[in-house]
């Protein structure tokens, strides 16, 4: 019996043009390099993103990689679609799931350009073509996302949330805002920032490690 090959899926943040000094860039080069199949998409309209067009961009993305089991490397902003989906009536399959630099919902929902990623709009399958009560049932888990519910990541296999111990998008921190709201491992870094070029990421052989298959407490400490 053949085994489907993995694949991998990165997603950026908000204002993101996927620069190629990005640990992220720099991962899905290492990654095309040893022949693994990477999707690693520049999503539409950066800097005011639609919360339907992006997650449209992801599902095509993500079924574009196969049966395969699939590693899900999300940052900032993204990670917050990502949990949106995973939430929502579609989750979508994945077997490991990094994500980096999770923002606070709160400073989100005070942003004009990105506020829906927090507090409104339904997942797409919630459309008008379904099922009246369906999608308002829908609908409203979708708006009251950050509700006190424990969020998953979807994954099968290992998953970890990663953030600096001084992001300015995590004023009380990575535990203090995430603590009883997202089941995963946490792994703060100490100095990271954003977890971005300006802090020092660039090549984050941390992350490559765990990518190619290190559990986070190994690879990330």
């Amino acid at each position: 019996m053949t085994t489907s090959a993995p694949g991998f899926l990165l997603l950026h943040g908000w204002q993101n043009r996927r620069p190629a000094d990005h640990w992220q860039h720099l991962l899905a080069d290492e990654l095309r390099g040893r022949g693994l199949a990477v999707r690693y998409p520049q999503l539409p309209s950066p800097d005011e993103p639609d919360l339907a067009e992006w997650e449209a961009a992801v599902r095509s993305e993500h079924a574009a990689l196969g049966p395969g089991p699939v590693t899900v490397v999300c940052h900032s902003l993204s990670t917050l679609l990502w949990l949106r989906i995973q939430a929502g009536a579609r989750p979508l399959a994945a077997d490991r799931v990094a994500l980096v630099s999770p923002p606070s919902p709160e400073l989100i929902a005070g942003q004009d350009a990105v506020h829906a990623f927090v507090d409104g709009g339904a997942a797409l399958g919630t459309a008008s073509g379904e099922a009246g009560g369906e999608a308002a049932g829908a609908e409203s888990r979708d708006t009251l996302l950050f509700d006190g519910r424990l969020l998953g990541t979807g994954a099968v296999g290992d998953s970890v949330v990663v953030a600096g111990d001084d992001d300015p998008w995590l004023p009380l921190g990575l535990g203090d805002t995430w603590r009883g709201r997202l089941d995963g491992r946490q792994v703060v870094v100490r100095g990271g920032g954003h977890l971005t070029p300006d802090s020092g990421f660039g090549a984050w052989p941390a992350m490559t490690a765990w990518a190619l298959g290190q559990r986070g407490e190994v690879a990330l400490g």
